[in-house]
Order: structure tokens, then C-alpha cells, then sequence
């Protein structure tokens, strides 16, 4: 099968399109014919080994000091048909067509993935191409997660400081749905987007620093994790929540946060269950929630796709779509 293989940490150059083996599904796996999947902005810190030492260090002992070596083909959601079930398979057959996160196995920049049938995985929403639902499982996991840390509730005003991206999108969406008032940061060409999939405000983070506009919220999530603590604290109403999508805080200033201002700072990685994805789905298929789609690539373009999503603009998902043909 064709796969883009990660040969070396650094720029996109080390992404390769190559021939390697097809996988067999173990007794508990399913085999999925891959049409589409994405890069997303974890895909290409990942390449780049872009993450803070103390997450960088550890994944180079994992996973090859001078190369990569354990995981050799990136990419983190997928969507496709069932090919072939193990034999202890209950919960899918073949021709299944299916979509969801591939966790930290990756390898979804490929023709092929096997996948355990009790992750999360669920059949497709019945309204989505292939494209759009390939764009759904990590932000819609991770924005479903961290809002649900921050226990959003109706009424309460909601700001999302990223949210141009994949997470973000989402979450303006979740948040509109679970009633709050929504507040969207991000750059001066996403704001329409933003406006578009239902943000009751939005800000241009180039022109304007929402910490110092006086306007205080509920509920903070910070898709990028660059605003400034005190600022974004400063920022919450009384017994507010702040909440970093990612394990970027220090323990001691979430401990010190929450002693001194009765105000509460909640950082982490997400978990992805099946139960979660197929709330989603459900929502799409009511018409609730939708991807968005910023450009579309082939696989042997995603070394482009990668130099595209590491500038820093891109609208939602950039999608990536997989030809077969009948020797694949």
C-alpha cells in the first residue's frame, strides 16, 4: 500500500510517499480502507518535535533519538470502509463505513490502518462525505473534553481563544449547542468564519487584547495556550474556569490560582471514547454541528499540506483525500 512515511524530525522533507506493507487486523482490530484523513496542527509539532522539552524529550527516547523509528507514519483521524474484521470482532462488519481518531498509534497518512474495535470509532454520520467526517474526531473529541472540564452550562458567556482551528471550530459549535454566549478569538481572516458557525462575538486578536477589554466570562478556553495567565484569570468572573487544551501549566500556578482567587485553571490531554464521538455524530446528523474545510490535498501532497498548516492560518481542517485504485 501507499503511506507517507516519517523518516526524519524537522521540516516536511522528511515526509515521504512510499510503498510499505499492508496491515493485518489482529482478532480484535478492523482493517479500514482509508478515503480521507487530515493535518492538523499536532500532526506537524509532532514531525517537528515542536512540543516543550519536557514532552519533546520523552517522545525522542519513545520513538527514536536521532529519527523516528517506533511510529513511522503520522496522521490522527480518518475515515473510511471496513475491509476486514479479526474473528473477535462484534461491533462492526465488513463494509462498515466508519470514521474516528487513530490515538497515539497515528497512521492514518496511508491506504490502510487497523484499528481496535473498542476505541473510538463509530459509523458515519449519514449527512458527511468522507472529507467532512475525516475532519470531526480530534477537534470534536478535544472540544467536547475540555468544554465538558469546564462544565459549560447554558446562559454563561464562553470565550475560545484559537478559535479559527480545528478544536476551535468545533467548540464555538458545542458551545452554542450547550446554550452559552460565545466569544471567538482569532485572526482578522477567520472572523467571518467564525461569524458563520455561530460565534455571537468575535475579536481580532491583532488588533485588539481581549484581557485588557474589561469584559470577564465564565468559561475561557485557550486552544493555543499563549495568552498570558494573569490576563486570562483577570478575565474570568468570580469562580471562572480557565482552561488550556493541552498539558501546557505548571502545577504550582494551577494550585496557586486556585487558592488565591477562588478561580479555577484546568490544563491536560483529552481522552477519546466512543460514547463521545457518537454524541457527535448525532449532532451532525440533527444538523447541530458541522465541519469546516479550509484547502483539500492528495496523500503525496501532504509534505505541502504540512508547510500550509505550519503557517499558522488555516480555517478548520485541512483535509487530505486517498485514491485507490484496484491493485491498492
Amino acid at each position: 500500500m501507499k503511506a507517507i512515511v516519517w523518516r526524519e524530525y524537522g521540516p516536511p522533507d522528511g515526509l515521504q510517499l512510499e510503498e510499505v506493507e499492508k496491515p493485518t487486523p489482529k482478532d480484535n482490530e478492523v482493517l479500514i480502507r482509508i478515503y480521507a484523513t487530515t493535518v492538523t496542527a499536532g500532526d506537524c509539532e509532532m514531525r517537528g518535535l515542536k512540543s516543550p522539552l519536557f514532552l519533546s524529550l520523552p517522545m525522542r527516547i519513545y520513538n527514536g533519538l536521532r529519527r523516528p523509528k517506533r511510529i513511522t507514519i503520522l496522521g490522527q483521524e480518518l475515515a473510511g470502509g471496513i475491509e476486514a474484521v479479526g474473528k473477535d470482532v462484534k461491533l462492526f462488519r465488513k463494509g462498515d463505513r466508519v470514521f474516528g481518531p487513530t490515538g497515539m498509534s497515528f497512521g492514518s497518512y496511508a491506504e490502510y490502518k487497523c484499528l481496535p474495535e473498542e476505541g473510538a470509532l463509530a459509523t458515519k454520520p449519514a449527512n458527511m462525505t468522507y472529507e467532512e467526517e475525516a475532519a470531526v474526531p480530534v477537534g470534536g473529541l478535544e472540544a467536547l473534553f475540555f468544554l465538558r472540564r469546564g462544565d459549560i452550562q447554558s446562559g454563561q458567556r464562553l470565550l475560545i481563544n484559537g478559535a479559527g482551528g480545528s478544536i476551535g471550530t468545533m467548540a464555538i459549535q458545542l458551545g452554542k449547542y450547550f446554550g452559552a454566549e460565545v466569544t471567538g478569538v482569532d485572526s482578522t481572516a477567520k472572523l467571518d468564519m467564525l461569524r458563520s458557525i455561530g460565534a455571537d462575538q468575535v475579536i481580532d486578536y491583532t488588533q485588539e487584547d481581549f484581557t485588557k477589554s474589561g469584559e470577564t466570562h465564565d468559561v475561557i478556553l485557550d486552544v493555543v495556550g499563549k495568552g498570558s495567565l494573569s490576563g486570562c484569570i483577570g478575565s474570568l468572573k468570580k469562580e471562572g474556569i480557565y482552561v488550556v487544551a493541552g498539558p501546557g501549566l505548571p502545577l504550582l500556578q494551577k494550585l496557586w490560582t486556585s487558592m488565591t482567587s477562588g478561580k479555577k485553571v484546568i490544563a491536560g490531554t483529552s481522552s477519546s471514547r466512543t460514547e463521545d464521538l457518537v454524541f457527535l455524530k448525532e449532532l451532525i446528523e440533527a444538523g447541530k454541528m458541522k465541519s469546516v474545510i479550509d484547502r483539500r490535498y492528495p496523500l503525496d501532497q501532504i509534505p505541502e499540506a504540512h508547510r500550509y498548516v505550519d503557517k499558522g492560518h488555516k480555517k478548520g481542517n485541512v483535509v487530505i483525500t486517498v485514491e485507490h485504485n484496484n491493485k491498492t
